[in-house]
């Protein structure tokens, strides 16, 4: 999926320079997770800097990016919890449809939620190869309400 056909898909947040900051411990599959299968542009990449390895990858047409930091050898992380969740909103069910079947495609399968809110939406999660979660979520938020679940 090009950055331009992704970017169709993808809600448009507030506009401003924010994002998530998390560790990564599989920089090189989480790299190509993001970028090669989810379509997310990488901003800035930079090795060795201070000790540090990081990517920063944004969301297409915003100001909003999210930064993936590797540091150590081997690199520490937290354990994934479910409730620590990239939520990505989708421009309706179709979109979902379309990024959910590029990420099976590319051998990630679905995983439940723990919170049955996401299902009970039709929001779709996938863990990416850190067992960090990603919601596919089919509604805009601050746009239009969740569809009634």
């Amino acid at each position: 999926m090009s950055a331009s056909v992704h970017a169709s898909l993808l809600a448009q947040p507030p506009r401003r320079g924010s994002g998530p900051l998390r560790p990564a411990d599989r920089a090189l599959r989480v790299l190509i997770f993001y970028r090669d299968v989810l379509g997310l542009p990488v901003l800035a990449q930079w090795r060795g800097h201070q000790g540090y390895d990081g990517i920063v990858l944004g969301l297409p047409g915003t100001p909003v990016h999210m930064e993936l930091l590797q540091h150590g050898a081997p690199p520490r992380i937290p354990d994934p919890h479910p409730e620590n969740q990239l939520v990505l909103y989708l421009r309706g069910p179709e979109a979902v449809a379309v990024v959910a079947r590029r990420l099976t495609e590319h051998g990630h399968s679905p995983v439940p939620s723990a919170n049955p809110y996401w299902p009970q939406h039709g929001a779709v999660l996938f863990e990416d190869p850190d067992g960090w979660l990603v919601v596919l979520a089919p509604w805009v938020f601050g746009e239009e309400p969740p569809p009634a679940g």
